[in-house]
């Protein structure tokens, strides 16, 4: 397979994998314009899921962070907002586990996507993704393979695994964050988060009905 096709591939996979759970996150426990999703309806969105898409790269390894907060998603464009809104109810029971043991009353989940983009093989460890939230460092509270193989901690050349990781809910998606994988840090999403409340913005406009 040529790079352009692994590539294409690693991108259909990003669409098609990623979950959530309704309601979970420091976005949908908040309230006012930019928490509250009965101001913010799902249908009316343009954005491409790269555009909520953090990118670290460490050595070979090139890894994708996207938040799923529903006030995140519904910013998508509507087949892929769709698409991960029903994904999203198949991983309820998995979650919800995780609330119960841990106490915590939400969570603020990411997909994490590794990609080895170099001749070779490349390990990866899961629990190296670490977010930065108001100053504070969060570790994934648990992490739920998405791909087969991802247990085993190693790429091939082109190969893509992915997981579903949960943070505690006080990730704050509606703050700038740090996203740091092994010794690289990202600050994207900073920028991102502007372009985000740009298309909610524009996303209750379309919905006003028009006279």
């Amino acid at each position: 397979m040529s790079l352009r096709g692994a590539l294409r591939s690693w991108l259909m996979a990003f669409a098609l994998v990623a979950i959530t759970v309704p309601g979970s996150g420091a976005g949908a426990q908040q309230t006012g314009a930019v928490g509250d999703t009965t101001s913010l309806p799902a249908g009316f969105g343009t954005l491409r899921q790269d555009d909520i898409a953090v990118r670290v790269q460490f050595n070979a390894l090139q890894v994708r962070a996207m938040p799923l907060d529903e006030t995140v998603l519904r910013t998508l464009s509507p087949d892929s907002y769709r698409a991960l809104h029903e994904l999203r109810e198949s991983k309820r029971a998995q979650v919800d586990a995780v609330l119960k043991r841990t106490g915590m009353p939400g969570a603020s989940l990411w997909y994490v996507q590794f990609f080895n983009a170099e001749q070779g093989e490349a390990r990866f460890s899961p629990l190296e993704v670490v977010i930065n939230s108001a100053g504070r460092d969060f570790r994934a509270l648990d992490v739920f393979a998405l791909t087969p193989g991802f247990g085993e901690q190693r790429l091939q050349q082109r190969e893509v695994q992915a997981g579903l990781y949960v943070f505690d809910p006080s990730v704050d998606v509606d703050q700038p964050l740090v996203i740091t994988f092994e010794t690289q840090r990202s600050d994207a999403w900073g920028t991102l988060l502007k372009r985000v409340d740009r298309e909610r913005t524009l996303i209750r406009s379309r919905a006003v009905p028009k006279p």
